[in-house]
């Protein structure tokens, strides 16, 4: 039997000290298999966000267990995590988060050339390429459109051929028009590397195209933890 790709089992997260803590997560269980595409939903506070964080190991639990390609990710170390992530995990975010002062391929390049992996700039080449932007690779971040920002964005999170992707909002920052087109280049970038995705939208109809929604309420999965 295949081992899942992703696996939140009873999660808990308390965020914040004394009477302004919050209890973010209480109870979060989901499952996600090998190259399954899912959309977790909810409204804005329900932790849907947080759990993606968790996720990817840049928030550590309370209580539970998080596991990413069979790793517990509580077994690593700080410096073990970020290795592991930036070999396993590839992260899209709202807000892009390019670096200001690095051209395109500069921040595609950037995560191999700190692997210490050959032929950094070529393959990130071909990444911007795959994203239509093999005309924007000396163009810096203020130099491009919101929507060429979050392609960089996505072909920095894919180049490194990650097994899991995980999209937090990744067209939330986008107009209707532009928006569709940045999905459906993650969605058909995703497919062709055979790739986990674990995508948390507000956005139902993005979700929709998932395989699979999770509905998230109050910190816990309510409908759709299992497939």
């Amino acid at each position: 039997m295949t081992s899942p790709a992703l696996v939140l089992d009873d999660v808990h997260l308390r965020l914040g000290r004394g009477s302004a803590a919050v209890d973010v997560l209480r109870g979060f269980s989901l499952t996600v298999a090998p190259g399954e595409r899912i959309g977790v939903v909810g409204a804005s506070g329900s932790g849907k966000s947080t759990a993606l964080m968790v996720a990817c190991g840049l928030e550590r639990i309370d209580r539970g267990r998080v596991a990413a390609m069979g790793v517990d990710l509580a077994s690593l170390d700080a410096d073990a995590l970020a290795v592991f992530r930036g070999r396993t995990i590839g992260i899209v975010f709202q807000a892009f988060h390019l670096v200001s002062d690095m051209t395109a391929i500069e921040n595609v390049a950037t995560p191999l050339e700190l692997r210490g992996e050959a032929e950094a700039f070529e393959r990130a080449r071909a990444e911007l390429s795959a994203v239509g932007l093999s005309d924007r690779l000396d163009h810096y971040p203020s130099q491009l459109s919101g929507g060429e920002q979050q392609r960089v964005a996505i072909a920095r999170a894919l180049v490194g051929r990650p097994p899991i992707v995980v999209a937090d909002e990744p067209t939330g920052n986008l107009d209707e028009t532009t928006g569709a087109i940045v999905a459906d280049l993650l969605f058909s970038r995703v497919r062709e590397l055979g790739a986990t995705l674990m995508l948390v939208t507000h956005d139902a109809d993005l979700a929709g195209r998932c395989d699979r929604v999770a509905h998230v309420r109050a910190g816990r999965i309510v409908d759709g933890a299992t497939a």
